[in-house]
């Protein structure tokens, strides 16, 4: 294998080249820390009143400059201070200009490419006085800086099989960290990228979960490293994805961010060229989950602000007054005027008849009775949210024909079912887009891919728990009206005549058995993952019934029952109504992970609009197909990750109904798209049979025979290679993820030990091979149970041993019946805690810490054998006991003895009495550590210390150098 580079070399330096042949202009750090004027601060300030004064020269004055500055300077570092410096670029904030006594709009940002410049500078370093962070690639436009690059070293990944995730956990750590210390430039940074040439990811800054982060993908052919990076730098792309695809949407009052995704942005595209050719027609198709709203808000918000169309009317329409809200909440954040909610027909009737223009959300019920061509103009848009339910029957034909020449855009989350093709939704959008009536498609498979959703799995629940088959069938899998339905009011309609099932569902002694069956697999299968469900009943007796069961069963504040109240409900009804507030209450505490309700018992409210990445299981008990059931479902199809790291992998349906027992007829759509949409937990059951078996053969047999200290052995030697290492924790993560849904069925029963045992090898590598990583976030929760558990049984040790560093270490190593390679991990383990426990306290541990990472490097890559490794590491730790006992006798402050042990190992003549002469040094430049200026000084006074003695420069400068490295904790 060739030798890789740097990750400078061949990651940082090469994306710079790409950057620079497309346009930006590369300023390097001594410059770029000359323009930010010191490491405190972020802006080239010079630049961006140069470019202030261009892009508002006709009223802009040096005092509101001034005043400006000071003012994104002034943010709060914080989510609410990046929304306000985005609204400064976008230009929506204003400045107030005296001559002409009003508030003008200021431009930081112009759309047009050409009026902007464009920098890119690497190792930028900014303090905010306490702490410190290097980013390693900058991009600024106009002087202000809106990307971050966290670039990794292909190296690290080259030799194991790569996945997405290596490199995002790696990068959001760091990532995060800049969050916490310096959040005052996460304030102005809008974007971040990482990336190690194999992949190129990126998200919007104050997202730091990994479902944010996204692929980049290009339509091109060569997809190459270099067009990657090309087409995502584009400047005008760059710009456009600035100023126009971030959104800050505010949910239950808490403001979050968005960055549209590549599929997200080129469905917005496509349609603002649609929106100005001569075809008035136009079908999106995005998945459920993979963020349709966001798309059709940007695409209003381009309609409206293009010249083009020449002050347009948008009509945004929707079907549900939940969603209405969630749409017009999420306006306010976009910089959208002239917005008008339709809040009667009246009022809609009137808005269109006065020629209204701007933005028009309307609920599309209140189009029923509109009158004939009430708007004749041909540059209204019509974007029509679920458009697969919303435009059918007379409905549509009141939207079409009051609004004859406008142009119509239809949004759906589910595909066109095979009821629909040639008339219906097929018919009013998709009829200029043949043959699949598609203008834009993200489909399942493609969003699954991606990790925008997450597989489905189901099971059936026991027979005894279902309904008749043949009532089902009857009553409504065979019913001609029920083919194809869009909506669940339609599907309520169908169910009211199915008496019989009804009343199936009903029964009172199957309501007990099914509540029952419910909390018991609750209890052992949902709850010990972290994760949350929904009860979905069949209708709102249905679920006050069920809620009266569960009580029995669980906590009575585990769950609660949510659905819309009936004037003349009776009592045993009335009782679950909630206010607007307390529904809102509900929504918020549902979402978080740590708050009550456990379990929300639904039978038509939160099926649609309501996203809970924490909700990963459903039972259904109310039956539902073709769109219904896609939607219902998909509401546990949400990647979410937990605070240490854990990963939903995917979704389950738990069938009490008997629907995907006849999935072929309750989901009626073309195969291609609906593939892998729901899989039965059976093939996970194979699977997992599957990778057993493979085990036994690649990894367990390892362990035949063996004693226990030896199984170790044979492992630590056998996976020494980093390639195979690699395939086994892919192996492994495969397995756990399985593990973790099908706990604890039955029928893992006979693989326990086995798994168990593959559970160990994996903590004990994990803990050799790639120290400093908290093991117990590495597993599933279901998994680190079962390691706890077991923790002295099983055929191999469950952890490598940690030793205390003291006079008494190397003598327990002796005594120790372990072998040399296990004492390898023993000791580089116990130094590795020791260094990071207490290095910040005492920095020449930092030193001696350098030489055991140089070392066990060695070791791992078979450059140094297992008796010299050994050697090395016991005097190490003689050097850290020597070092300690050496400080404590001297009476040196931590930093000025870390200096005297630097001095010493460079061999040094009079190495004490030049150290202690450092004390002044500090004591002169107590803040050098986070100004870059007075580090500057202190080195050079270091520096003359060493010159001064007659030491050659060259040397003084290397030993210098590491002396203020190893004070700071800086990595070489």
């Amino acid at each position: 294998m060739p030798k890789l580079g740097t990750e400078k070399s061949t990651v940082q330096n090469t994306l710079i080249k790409y950057a620079c042949e497309i346009g930006w202009e590369y300023i390097n750090p001594e410059e770029a820390l000359r323009l930010r004027r010191g490491n405190i601060g972020l802006i080239f300030k010079e630049i961006l009143i140069n470019q202030l004064i261009k892009l508002n020269s006709d009223f802009i004055d040096s005092i509101m400059i001034d005043d400006l500055i000071k003012q994104i300077e002034r943010l709060h570092p914080n989510i609410e201070g990046n929304l306000e410096a985005w609204e400064y670029l976008k230009g929506l904030k204003t400045a107030f200009q005296y001559e002409e006594k009003r508030e003008r709009n200021i431009k930081f940002i112009d759309e047009k490419t050409e009026n902007n410049v464009f920098h890119v500078t690497d190792e930028f370093y900014y303090t905010n006085g306490t702490d410190q962070n290097r980013y390693d690639v900058v991009f600024l436009i106009n002087g202000i800086p809106i990307l971050f690059v966290e670039t990794k070293s292909v190296a690290k990944f080259i030799d194991r099989s790569v996945n997405r995730e290596s490199i995002i956990a790696e990068a959001l750590d760091q990532i995060r960290r800049y969050h916490r210390e310096t959040p005052e430039a996460m304030t102005l940074f809008q974007v971040y990228v990482t990336t190690n040439i194999i992949n190129f990811l990126y998200a919007a800054t104050w997202n730091l979960e990994v479902k944010s982060v996204f692929n980049w993908r290009i339509e091109s052919a060569e997809k190459g490293y270099e067009n990657i990076v090309k087409s995502f730098l584009n400047r005008e792309r760059l710009t456009q994805m600035l100023l126009n695809f971030i959104l800050f949407t505010r949910q239950d009052d808490e403001l979050k961010k968005v960055i549209l995704r590549p599929h997200q942005m080129r469905a917005v595209n496509k349609l603002e060229e649609r929106a100005a050719s001569k075809r008035k027609r136009a079908l999106v198709w995005h998945t459920q989950g993979s963020g349709k709203t966001y798309t059709m808000i940007v695409t209003a918000q381009r309609i409206l602000e293009n010249p083009v169309f020449q002050n347009p009317t948008v009509i945004m329409t929707v079907d549900r007054n939940e969603l209405e809200a969630q749409l017009f909440g999420n306006l306010s954040s976009v910089g959208l005027e002239h917005v008008e909610v339709a809040f009667s027909k009246k009022h809609l009737k009137e808005l269109l008849k006065n020629d209204t223009r701007g933005l028009i959300v309307s609920l599309i019920h209140k189009f029923e009775g509109m009158p004939q061509n009430i708007n004749t103009r041909n540059n209204i848009f019509v974007l029509v949210d679920e458009a697969h339910r919303t435009t059918s029957g007379d409905l549509g034909n009141y939207l079409m024909g009051a609004l004859p020449n406008a142009t119509y855009f239809g949004f759906t989350g589910t595909p066109i079912d095979k009821t629909a093709h040639g008339k219906g939704t097929f018919k009013v959008f998709g009829i200029d887009d043949p043959p699949r009536g598609y203008l834009d498609k993200y489909g399942i498979s493609e969003s699954i891919t991606d990790g925008t959703t997450v597989k489905l799995h189901y099971a059936l629940a026991p027979n005894e728990l279902m309904p008749d088959r043949e009532v089902l069938e009857r009553e409504f899998l065979n019913l001609a009206e029920s083919q194809g339905i869009s909506d669940i009011e339609t599907l309520n309609k169908v169910l009211e005549k199915a008496v019989t099932l009804k009343n199936m569902l009903k029964n009172k002694e199957r309501v007990e058995k099914v509540i029952a069956f419910i909390a018991n697999h609750f209890k052992e299968y949902i709850e010990p993952m972290g994760y949350k469900a929904f009860l979905v009943a069949v209708d709102r007796e249905a679920c006050a019934l069920y809620k009266r069961e569960l009580d029995k069963h669980l906590p009575k504040e585990y769950s609660e029952v949510v659905y819309s109240p009936f004037y003349n409900d009776p009592l045993e009804l009335s009782r679950f109504h909630l206010t607007e507030e307390q529904e809102k209450r509900i929504r918020k505490t549902f979402r978080n992970p740590n708050e009550l309700p456990k379990i929300l018992v639904v039978t038509e409210k939160l099926l649609t609009g309501f996203d809970a990445p924490i909700l990963y299981c459903m039972y259904l008990d109310k039956p539902m197909r073709d769109h219904v059931l896609l939607q219902a479902i998909a509401r546990v199809n949400r990647p979410y990750e937990d605070n240490e790291g854990r990963k939903k992998t995917s979704g389950f349906v738990l069938d009490f109904v008997g629907l995907f027992d006849k999935l072929e007829k309750a989901l009626s759509f073309d195969s291609e798209d609906i593939t892998g949409v729901v899989k039965d937990i059976e093939v996970l059951k194979q699977r997992f049979s599957e990778l057993i078996e493979m085990a036994k053969e690649e990894y367990l047999s390892l362990l035949k025979g063996k004693t226990k200290d030896k199984a170790v052995e044979a492992v630590l030697e056998h996976f020494r290679d980093e390639k195979i290492r690699g395939i086994f924790y892919e192996f492994f993560k495969e397995l756990s993820d399985i593990y973790e849904i099908l706990s604890p069925d039955a029928f893992l029963r006979p693989y326990i030990d086995n798994y168990d045992t593959l559970a160990r090898i994996f903590k004990i590598l994990k803990e050799a091979y790639e120290p400093g990583m908290t093991i117990d976030k590495e597993f599933t929760r279901k998994t680190a149970k079962l390691v706890q558990e077991y923790t002295y049984s099983g055929e191999i040790k469950s952890a490598i041993d940690i030793y205390e560093i003291n006079e008494d270490t190397l003598k327990k190593i002796e005594e120790s019946k372990s072998s040399d390679i296990e004492k390898i991990f023993n000791l580089l383990r116990s130094i590795g805690i020791v260094i990071d426990k207490e290095s910040k306290y005492n920095p020449y541990l930092f030193s001696i810490g350098e030489k055991a990472e140089k070392l066990s490097l060695l070791f791992k890559q078979r450059q140094k054998d297992t008796q010299d490794t050994l050697k090395d590491l016991k005097r190490i730790i003689n050097e850290i006991n020597e070092a300690k006992k050496e400080k404590a006798a001297k009476y040196m402050s931590s930093d000025v003895f870390s200096a005297y042990w630097i001095i010493k190992e460079a061999e040094v003549p009079y190495g004490e009495e030049k150290a202690r002469s450092m004390q002044k040094i500090f004591d002169q430049y107590p803040y050098w550590k986070t100004s870059e200026e007075y580090e500057r000084r202190l080195k050079n006074e270091v520096l003359k210390i060493f010159t001064n003695s007659g030491i050659e420069p060259k040397k003084s400068v290397v030993i210098a150098n590491k002396l203020i490295r190893i004070l700071k904790g800086v990595r070489e």
